[in-house]
């Protein structure tokens, strides 16, 4: 089914238009200027080329997911599952799967992509695993204590020499090995502030629930969910330790629940779905002085639809000219348009996942293709990307697959 609503969305906004697009016009230089900056930066100190978590366009690809595996989770999930795809939008081919912790939740590969990583729902380690280049087969390196509970997301960074996570109550970081093993939290950095008003979910504690650098690699962003803040750190890459920067966070709304961001691939503009408040707010974002100012929110949901919705998963198109959200309670990808001059959203429509509870979806690297994973249907769904004017259209392509949670692709020419 297709739910396509067209008419405009109530908007909230901080700021006059005028004054949003001399600010985004005057920010996109900075945020350029940052940003090659710190690409040229990190290739002339030798470090490897950034990666995405999208799928080369030539050549066969290995598709790794991850899922939720425990009774306790109501989950059928087996652990990280390895496929092969021939070409874009082609097939998958299972090649193996493999569980060595529960509820390996969220998965990343190095910048190399020689090294699989993955953090674990409900628990307190976070994993590695060697990728044999010829099969695409992973086998179990090591596992570390996280000092935490409840991983949620983790990303290398820019040197590729430490592996980030966020999970209740903060932020720790990991020394990669030369074999790909990791070390001992080289430091863990729990979260401050007042914890949202919501009950059930910030009552628990301070959780940042996603980590990212910036475009420029200067700065650590954290979502946290329990605080509601965005919270900016520096890595030191000598010694592997966070220092908050100043400003230390930006305020989101009181019991939104920040839980994923996507930075724009071109332009100032950083958008955060609110997992609490099922909204997706917009950000200013500038690399030089590490700061964000929302300018923005909008509904993640439609706007006569009125049961419950908990958006998971946010990701910009590699145009620019979209940003997609995943809907759980709704169960759709919401698709807006980003406005060129002022980064603002405008609602396109909604498409249904064909499933129940889409936790995480990914894009294609050249935007073709979108696959929605649906945890509570078991499966993942494919889609065509109209790249003209953001919409999609489903294959017919169903991977059936327990209880999936995220997907990562890694070209086999890598």
């Amino acid at each position: 089914m297709k739910i396509d609503h067209a008419e405009s969305a109530v908007v909230a906004s901080t700021g006059a238009d005028a004054a949003a697009q001399d600010t985004a016009q005057n920010g996109r230089r900075t945020f350029l200027k940052h940003a090659a900056g710190g690409i040229t930066a990190l290739a002339a100190a030798g470090w490897p080329q950034l990666q995405t978590n999208a799928a080369e366009t030539d050549g066969p690809q290995y598709i790794y997911t991850g899922s939720f595996t425990t009774k306790e989770r109501g989950a059928r999930g087996v652990g990280i599952g390895v496929y092969r795809v021939e070409q874009s939008g082609g097939a998958w081919t299972p090649v193996q799967a493999l569980e060595t912790v529960a509820n390996p939740q969220f998965i990343c590969m190095d910048r190399t992509q020689r090294f699989l990583y993955s953090v674990h729902g409900d628990g307190t380690e976070v994993s590695a695993y060697a990728i044999d280049r010829a099969s695409g087969r992973i086998a179990f390196l090591n596992k570390q204590a996280t000092n935490g509970v409840n991983s949620t997301h983790l990303t290398p960074d820019p040197g590729n020499r430490y592996l980030v996570i966020g999970n209740g109550p903060g932020v720790a970081v990991f020394p990669m090995r030369e074999d790909g093993s990791l070390a001992p939290f080289s430091d863990m950095v729990p979260s401050t502030g007042e914890l949202g008003p919501q009950l059930t979910q910030q009552r628990e504690g301070a959780h940042p629930h996603f980590v990212v650098f910036d475009p420029g690699g200067r700065f650590l962003v954290a979502c946290d969910r329990g605080t509601d803040r965005l919270l900016v750190y520096k890595l030191n890459p000598a010694n592997g330790k966070l220092t908050a920067h100043e400003p230390p966070f930006v305020r989101n709304r009181a019991g939104a629940g920040p839980r994923h961001l996507a930075f724009h691939p071109t332009q100032p503009w950083a958008y955060v779905c609110n997992e609490l408040d099922s909204t997706v707010t917009a950000y200013q974002w500038n690399g030089e002085l590490g700061e964000f100012k929302p300018f923005q929110i909008v509904p993640a949901a439609p706007m006569n639809y009125t049961g419950n919705n908990s958006p998971a998963e946010i990701m910009a198109a590699p145009s620019g000219k979209f940003i997609y959200v995943s809907n759980r309670g709704h169960d759709s990808i919401a698709i807006y348009a980003v406005d060129p001059g002022s980064g603002n959203l405008g609602p396109i429509g909604w498409e249904s996942t064909r499933g129940k509870t889409p936790r995480f979806f990914t894009l294609a690297a050249d935007g073709a293709m979108l696959y929605a994973a649906n945890l509570a249907s078991h499966n993942i769904v494919a889609y065509r990307v109209d790249q003209a004017t953001g919409r999609l259209t489903a294959t017919g392509q169903v991977i059936e697959t327990g209880s999936p949670s995220c997907i990562v692709f890694r070209s086999a020419s890598a």
